[in-house]
C-alpha cells in the first residue's frame, strides 16, 4: 500500500496553457491546419486561437521551431536558422539550387498569385511550361483552382514548401516588389545627382 501512495499525480492532471495545447496539436499534425479546425478541437473561437498562436510564436523565437502560415492554415516547422544543422543531422543533400528561369517563374507566381501559366508566359516572354512542371515536381508551387476565362486555365500559387524553402513564415514576408521602371528611374536620378 505504501508503494501506491508514493506514485506522483499523472501528467494529465496538469492544465496546459492555450499556447501549449496549440503546440501539441501542431506538433502531431503532418499537414498545415486551418484555424477553424484548431478552434473546433479546443472548443474556443478563432480569435482565441489567434491569440494563443501569437503567444506560441513569441515563445518559439528563441527555440528551433517556428509557426508557418499560408492560406489561412498554420503549421509548425523548424527554424530556417537551423536548416543546415537539420540537413546534416538527417544526412540530406544540400538544398537544390534553382535556375534563373525557375526563380523568375517562381517570383512571378509568388508576387501575382494566383496566376495562370499563360500569364506567366506573357510576363516572361517565353513558354514557361517546363519551368512550371519543374516547380510543381519540387513542390514549390501548387494548383490553386481554375480561372473563369476561356478554357478555364489552371491557377497556380506558392505552396507551404515554398515558404519553408525560403525561410518565410508567411507570404507577406516577401520583400517589396521593385519594378524595373522604378529601378531605372532611381538609377537615372543617381546619375544626375
Amino acid at each position: 500500500m505504501s508503494e501506491l501512495q508514493s506514485i506522483p499525480a499523472p501528467e494529465s492532471a496538469i492544465e496546459l496553457s492555450l499556447a501549449a495545447k496549440l503546440e501539441a496539436m501542431l506538433f502531431v499534425s503532418a499537414e498545415p491546419v486551418a484555424l477553424a479546425q484548431l478552434a473546433a478541437a479546443l472548443e474556443v473561437s478563432s480569435s482565441v486561437v489567434e491569440k494563443g498562436l501569437k503567444e506560441l510564436e513569441e515563445a518559439l523565437v528563441k527555440r528551433g521551431l517556428r509557426l508557418q502560415r499560408n492560406a489561412g492554415r498554420v503549421q509548425m516547422t523548424t527554424a530556417p536558422e537551423g536548416a543546415s544543422l537539420v540537413e546534416k543531422f538527417l544526412g540530406l543533400e544540400a538544398v537544390t539550387h534553382l535556375s534563373r528561369a525557375a526563380l523568375e517563374t517562381l517570383a512571378i507566381i509568388a508576387y501575382q498569385q494566383p496566376c495562370t501559366r499563360p500569364h506567366v508566359d506573357s510576363v516572361r516572354g517565353v513558354n514557361s511550361d517546363g519551368m512550371m512542371k519543374s516547380l510543381l515536381s519540387k513542390g514549390l508551387i501548387q494548383e490553386a483552382g481554375r480561372a473563369e476565362g476561356p478554357g478555364r486555365p489552371i491557377l497556380y500559387s506558392t505552396s507551404p514548401e515554398f515558404l519553408q524553402h525560403f525561410g518565410l513564415s508567411s507570404i507577406i514576408e516577401l520583400p517589396p516588389l521593385v519594378l524595373q521602371t522604378e529601378v531605372e528611374s532611381e538609377h537615372n536620378e543617381l546619375l544626375k545627382g
